[in-house]
């Protein structure tokens, strides 16, 4: 007999973005057979002199809001005959409840941004904290999600032949696998030396050998992956710059963009790489950050 399914989990403010993160979840538990929990955050705030007026009491609210939960399941289960769904209402800070849940889930899905914070900010503070310590994958639904009009679904990954990468490979090609998608490795490099000839500084390369090395690169990171999803299709694309511009230049066509929580470069000291929360602030479509 297999051991259960890990659960989807979904953070839930009852925000439009907590909203569009829902479906999302909801859609991929039910393609992956996989349990949908929904967690929402219940932290009271405390003053040190009650204010005048009427007090409602702690228990009744928070019985309304599990009543809310419960209301909100039951419309999916009707949605998805079929999908085990719960709820937890936790109390705390809503990153703590999320990362509570995060050791036992396969997958974490967030909005943007909830109800709190700043409005001017593209992702929210609960997003963020998320992003950076929960060890499974952590998928952030960007603001006003729309489909893209593209011949098929696509997932993008970054690769740059790291750890993370790798992980980061693996996970697009189970999406790609599920979603019946086409998968874009992309690789991005920037010009590798400069030289110095009778005391003048020139740049000296050559950018067809550094293109065949990404592309070896590419092939050799994505192998496994490849050998373990022989169904799905894939290319290379290289391109000379930035990663995190490339990335988020892609994911305008994509349905999801893929990354490692940290890649070759930077301080290691650092959860989250440059790339990643560069491509997390402005990414265009969902993406799946890799730990």
């Amino acid at each position: 007999m297999s051991a259960p399914l890990a659960p989807i989990v979904v953070g839930y403010d009852g925000s439009p973005p907590s909203l569009d993160a829902l479906r999302w979840a909801t859609t991929v538990a039910a393609r992956e057979l996989a349990p949908l929990k929904i967690v929402e955050a219940f932290e009271l705030v405390v003053y040190s002199r009650p204010s005048p007026g009427q007090v409602v009491p702690l228990e009744a609210l928070r019985t309304a809001r599990e009543k809310g939960l419960s209301a909100l399941a039951e419309g999916i289960r009707l949605q998805q005959p079929g999908l085990v769904v719960e709820t937890v209402l936790a109390g705390g800070p809503a990153a703590e409840a999320v990362l509570a849940e995060a050791e036992q889930a396969r997958l974490i899905v967030l909005g943007s941004r909830g109800l709190g914070g700043w409005s001017g900010l593209l992702v929210g503070s609960v997003a963020v904290q998320v992003t950076t310590h929960a060890q499974c994958p952590v998928v952030v639904i960007p603001p006003d999600l729309r489909p893209h009009a593209h011949e098929g679904p696509t997932v993008v990954v970054g690769v740059d032949g790291s750890k993370a990468s790798a992980r980061a490979i693996e996970f697009a090609f189970d999406q790609a696998e599920a979603m019946h998608a086409h998968v874009v490795a992309l690789h991005a490099w920037t010009s590798p030396f400069l030289t110095y000839a009778n005391g003048a500084s020139m740049l000296q390369f050559d950018a067809h050998k550094v293109e065949d090395e990404s592309r070896l690169l590419v092939a050799e990171s994505v192998a496994g992956a490849v050998a373990d999803h022989p169904d799905v299709a894939w290319t290379t694309e290289l391109v000379s710059g930035s990663a995190a511009r490339a990335l988020v230049r892609r994911s305008e066509s994509a349905d999801l963009v893929v990354v490692g929580s940290r890649g070759r470069g930077g301080f290691t000291g650092l959860l989250l790489g440059s790339v990643s929360q560069s491509v997390l602030h402005h990414t265009q479509c969902p993406i799946a950050i890799v730990r």
